[in-house]
């Protein structure tokens, strides 16, 4: 079995416990106008330009029998995405590495033989995590991974947001150990505003988790600035993450077990993603935002804190800087 994956990320220490090894599988369903990982939206292989390294030697342009690939008199290489079919031959012989070669079919087999290189530094609360993208738009390649990793008795996280079926993800949750999970806005049109989908599988699927499954959950905003950083819609976030809080423990109750935790986290803004933008010659619609200061983050989070204390008052943890 093979999966689309674009990126492995080794000694990873923002994508869940302890130090990880992050896999980063390509397609997404949502279509956020500041997704800080641009690459991992299509599914297919892509390729980024970067024309600023290139040293116009032409070897691109004489490998390519598509006419992707020109040169000018004077040496300047122009590239056409849509001539592209990402066959990769032009990636080798650029040897100004002007050009990345995004995603490539990874078979369960070659994914593991990354992790297990790692395992000795994951220690009692480290280990896998799947995100992307969306790993569940890649579901059986997703599972076939997680499966293997529980056979290695190797902690297993996901990092999703949500949008699609309850009958996607509940199969899978058997193999996870974590699940991570987006809450943008809970206003479905600007939800859809400024990701392209409503809200309405992704609330469901945080009910869903929260009351019908034991797995500890972290639920978390990335902060954009003019989109959701008003306080008043931190609230109503953090005031659906304190009631999913209180109906699992209800739920708990009646089946007489004790609650696994419910969290809460801020992500803030960041640009760092520019470059990639410009490398898959995309718009960057939050190319002018400024991000939120740490003052202006702390004080979100002492927000969500008191909105959330009476529930629980360990589910809210520090912003991710």
């Amino acid at each position: 079995m093979h999966g689309t994956v674009f990126d492995i990320q080794r000694f990873s220490l923002h994508d869940g416990p302890g130090i990880r090894t992050t896999v980063f599988l390509k397609g997404c369903s949502l279509r956020c106008f500041w997704c800080h990982n641009p690459e991992s939206i299509r599914r297919p292989p892509e390729i980024e330009f970067y024309p600023e390294r290139c040293i116009g030697c032409g070897a691109c342009v004489a490998l390519c029998e598509h006419g992707a690939n020109t040169i000018t008199d004077d040496g300047v290489v122009t590239y056409d995405p849509q001539q592209c079919t990402v066959c990769g031959e032009c990636i080798d012989d650029c040897f100004a590495n002007a050009r990345v070669l995004v995603g490539r079919a990874w078979s369960v087999d070659e994914v593991m033989a990354e992790i297990l290189q790692d395992r000795s530094f994951y220690g009692d609360e480290g280990g896998v995590t799947l995100s992307g993208g969306e790993p569940m738009l890649q579901a059986d390649f997703t599972a076939a991974l997680l499966a293997r990793c529980r056979a290695e008795d190797i902690h297993t996280a996901i990092e999703t947001a949500g949008h699609y079926p309850w009958s996607t993800l509940e199969p899978v949750l058997p193999l996870v150990d974590l699940v991570m999970m987006d809450l943008k806005h809970l206003d479905s049109e600007r939800h859809r505003d400024g990701t392209g989908v409503p809200n309405t599988h992704i609330l469901s699927t945080a009910r869903h988790l929260a009351t019908e499954t034991d797995k500890p959950l972290l639920f978390r905003t990335p902060v954009i600035p003019t989109y959701n950083d008003a306080p008043e819609v931190i609230d109503r976030i953090a005031g659906f993450v304190r009631d999913l809080i209180a109906a699992r423990a209800a739920s708990c109750a009646v089946r007489g077990e004790t609650p696994a935790p419910v969290r809460y986290q801020l992500l803030r803004f960041h640009q760092l993603a520019g470059d990639k933008y410009r490398g898959l010659g995309r718009a960057n619609r939050a190319r002018d935002l400024e991000p939120l200061s740490k003052a202006q983050m702390d004080a979100l989070s002492q927000r969500a804190h008191a909105m959330i204390h009476a529930g629980d008052p360990s589910a809210i943890i520090p912003n991710a800087q």
